[in-house]
């Protein structure tokens, strides 16, 4: 369902999101029909409670490193969840109070995921995936950010189901925006989601997109090199 409009939805405030602060959750195991049943239950009691239910719930979490200083703990421990929401109502509470990207410091990443999805290249849902990744200005980013967040959070970006998830990463001279997805060899998905991000994002033809298997992102241990595909 798309997303309704903002006023309207932050007039209703018995829907707030559920928080956490528990950084180390155990590994999820991936059960497409456990989430399936839990997505139905969920939904029809938001329907009851006069709400309106996504598709999906999700998860945002947040990555914030120091630069110059080196730490022990893994990038999986870095990795702290913040917020959950499964309605439209529960989105709105939760965005609304989120920090903006031109507010957060460099370097730091907002991770917008499926519930039951770990923003991990690891993760049984990301293993055989990738990546579409998208460079932007600074100034220009926040924007580019909330529509993708609206055409995920909205179920409104083509292949919906084969994709996992969105990250911002804040950089010092620019902003990165990836979109994660499930399959990396099935090419007619991948490129349909190309196709499908540029126009709900309104892209100007002067953007280029690169994607790149996890596979080789394990490799290389990077997250934005040797790219597979530009588009």
């Amino acid at each position: 369902m798309e997303i309704q409009d903002r006023k309207e939805s932050d007039n209703n405030n018995n829907s707030n999101p559920q928080t956490t602060s528990d950084s180390t959750s155990p590994p999820y195991d991936y059960n497409t029909n456990t989430i399936d049943r839990d997505a139905e239950e969920r939904q029809t009691r938001d329907l009851k409670a006069g709400l309106h239910p996504l598709k999906h719930k999700f998860v945002i979490w947040y990555t914030r490193r120091t630069p110059g200083v080196r730490t022990q703990t893994s990038y999986e421990d870095n990795i702290k969840k913040i917020v959950e929401f499964s309605t439209v109502e529960g989105f709105w509470v939760c965005y609304c109070h989120l920090a903006r990207p031109s507010s957060l410091p460099s370097p730091t990443d907002l991770h917008l995921f499926k519930e039951g999805i770990r923003p991990l290249w690891e993760d049984s849902a990301n293993c055989n995936g990738g990546k579409w990744i998208i460079r932007f200005k600074k100034v220009v980013s926040g924007r580019f950010w909330e529509d993708l967040v609206l055409a995920l959070v909205g179920d409104q970006l083509d292949y919906g189901e084969n994709i996992c998830g969105a990250v911002l990463s804040i950089r010092y001279n620019e902003d990165i925006l990836s979109v994660w997805n499930r399959n990396a060899s099935d090419h007619q998905a991948v490129m349909a989601l190309r196709d499908s991000i540029k126009r709900h994002l309104k892209l100007p033809h002067s953007y280029v997109m690169e994607y790149k298997p996890h596979d080789a992102s394990l490799r290389d241990n990077s997250s934005y090199r040797n790219t597979w595909l530009r588009g």
